[in-house]
């Protein structure tokens, strides 16, 4: 016989003016249960975990909990009022009943989470308020877990830790998270909330994706065969009206039904439209680092790192927080200078960079303000658009273009910072954990725009299927200043890398050929006229560049070609030569770069 579920939620309503939210849910949690709350941004799965974990604010509708049951909630963003260390934050979730064993279960988790119990909880980092909260849930070990983003800012390691910490839990849990990995390796059964209801699906979240393409193909033939019955039943009202007007008033009845079943039917939420604007082609060799190092006082960040990044290379960094994944991007696209060794950049870089803080959007302006500003267009591609066709593309109702900032939800937030962001011209996308509160299905445009991209990416991610679907190689900074560039995403990282625990007794393979010291001869291999030409290419790759500026800014005049179209011919041809050239010239240097290395000079 089975269990009698813990949480019960019956005929659930819940209205935001007159948008329904929740449409009559009706769902239970039982014993040991884990399960994923997935939907669209915005489609109230945080309202929907709320009103589990108790709060008044359902519009109809009854929950039921059983008598001695605990519930735990892990909110998107931290309460920490009335706290004043992190240690007095994780205790406030321990009843009387567990007087005695306080301070060794807080103590447990905090050391668990690797966080000081004395910090002030104000000083916390993202990642390390996240941990905090976990921490709290996690203390009294709850009957039923309701955890709404728990990947949200943290690292690998941790998201690997709490992985396996979900993993051993006895107790049921509710996971809503744009991570498809966690959920795949935790969750047995899907909760899909689409349109104000919630079905459910008894089995892992792997195969959530086909049984929602399922369900929303049926309802589009469903759809379909209404509108064709509409069709032909207005036309017969149309014929015979006047001569059958007492014998059919049922059918016309019957007819006016099926029109208003068919204006209630709400059809599939669209789907977002990610465009990126793409400026002129930057060179061939977008970002050459060589022997880059950087220190914050004692603490070496990045130690003789070098790499060479070319134009539509996508490049993934990951590590733990605090590792220097930013501090290493911003060294490699100019905004930081190392230490030691040097960065240079590709010809016409035209970077845009997306960070995690979205410090690019004001919470009292409003997304068209933030688009338009005082306008209501915003040049997309080189093309204007009114901002409200704009932000449709990118699933924005209409009334929320002028709502604060301040209410839309955090997967809204991410979707207007890339609008804003992907809107201008670039040719190198630097992104800071741009898949934040994203939906599956805008993840997935993200990527396909990403892989379309005729530019270079830097992404610094922690989510390992999103790695995996689009970086081509995968630089991981392991928090003692190495940094070390992989092949392919996280999985190859993982299968190249090797165990942790691994001794470094063992040379590695590019140490054993250093090893083996080449002759005299061998050495000077590179012969006179390569090492003069190594010598000269920086200085007409300088020259190419210097020139095609040039001829961009005379290009520039709008009023050239009327006035003298041969001139504006010859440039035009000059800088699509000028653009061949740069590229010979700088895979040559880099050719004669690589074959200097190999020789150990």
């Amino acid at each position: 016989m089975a269990a009698a579920p813990l949480l019960t939620l019956a005929g659930i309503r819940f209205h935001l003016g007159d948008q329904t939210i929740l449409d009559g849910v009706d769902l239970s949690i039982e014993p040991g249960e884990r399960v994923s709350l997935v939907g669209r941004n915005g489609a109230g799965k945080s309202t929907l975990l709320r009103i589990l974990a108790g709060a008044p604010i359902a519009d109809g509708g009854t929950r039921f909990v059983q008598p001695g049951t605990t519930v735990a909630t892990l909110p998107q963003e931290p309460d920490f009022t009335g706290h004043g260390t992190v240690a007095h934050y994780v205790a406030g979730a321990l009843h009387d009943s567990h007087h005695g064993h306080t301070d060794y279960r807080v103590e447990a988790l905090l050391d668990e989470v690797k966080l000081d119990g004395h910090r002030a909880p104000s000083a916390l980092s993202g990642g390390e308020a996240r941990r905090a909260a976990l921490a709290r849930v996690l203390v009294a070990e709850p009957d039923v877990m309701l955890l709404d983003e728990p990947t949200n800012h943290l690292d690998l390691p941790t998201i690997e830790w709490l992985e396996a910490r979900l993993a051993a839990w006895r107790g049921a849990y509710v996971l809503v998270s744009h991570d498809r990995r966690f959920l795949s390796n935790l969750t047995r059964a899907v909760l899909w909330l689409d349109r104000g209801i919630v079905r459910r699906l008894d089995k892992g979240y792997e195969a959530f994706e086909q049984w929602s393409t399922d369900i929303l193909e049926r309802e589009a033939t469903e759809r379909h065969k209404l509108d064709r019955l509409i069709e032909r039943e207005t036309e017969w009202a149309g014929k015979s009206i006047r001569a059958r007007r007492t014998r059919n008033e049922g059918r016309l009845r019957a007819l006016a039904d099926l029109r208003k079943q068919r204006r209630q039917q709400i059809g599939p939420v669209g789907r977002a439209t990610i465009e990126v604007g793409e400026a002129q082609q930057s060179g061939a060799l977008a970002i050459t680092a060589r022997n880059v190092s950087k220190r914050f006082g004692d603490t070496a960040i990045v130690k003789d790192f070098s790499t060479r990044i070319f134009r539509r290379d996508r490049i993934g960094l990951i590590g733990p927080n605090g590792a220097g994944k930013t501090t290493l991007l911003r060294m490699l696209i100019g905004e930081l200078e190392p230490d030691t060794g040097s960065v240079r950049l590709g010809a016409n870089l035209l970077p845009v960079v997306i960070d995690q803080r979205r410090t690019a959007l004001d919470p009292d302006k409003t997304p068209w303000e933030i688009l338009a500003e005082r306008g209501d267009h915003v040049l997309v591609r080189d093309q204007l658009k009114h901002v409200m066709t704009y932000l449709r593309e990118y699933l924005f109702k209409d009334e929320q273009a002028r709502q604060p900032v301040r209410t839309l939800s955090g997967g809204e937030r991410n979707r207007l910072l890339l609008a804003k962001a992907l809107a201008a011209p670039s040719n190198l996308l630097v992104l800071d954990e741009p898949t934040n509160d994203l939906d599956a299905d805008t993840l997935d445009l993200l990527q396909e725009a990403l892989g379309d991209y005729d530019g270079t990416v830097l992404l610094v991610s922690h989510d390992r299927d999103f790695l995996d679907r689009l970086v081509t190689s995968t630089i991981a900074l392991e928090g003692d200043g190495t940094a070390t560039e992989y092949a392919g995403g996280y999985s190859d990282y993982l299968a190249q890398r090797g165990p942790r625990e691994e001794p470094s007794a063992a040379p590695a393979p590019r140490k054993e050929k250093a090893a083996a010291a080449p002759s005299r001869e061998q050495k000077q291999r590179l012969g006179y006229k390569r090492e003069r030409a190594l010598a000269e290419l920086p200085k007409k790759i300088e020259a190419l560049q210097a020139e095609m500026a040039t001829i961009h800014e005379a290009l520039a005049d709008a009023t050239l070609y009327s006035r003298d179209p041969k001139t504006f011919a010859a440039k035009s041809n000059r800088l699509a030569a000028a653009q061949a050239e740069l590229d010979a010239a700088e895979t040559e240097w880099l050719e004669l770069e690589m074959l200097k290395e190999e020789l150990g000079g």
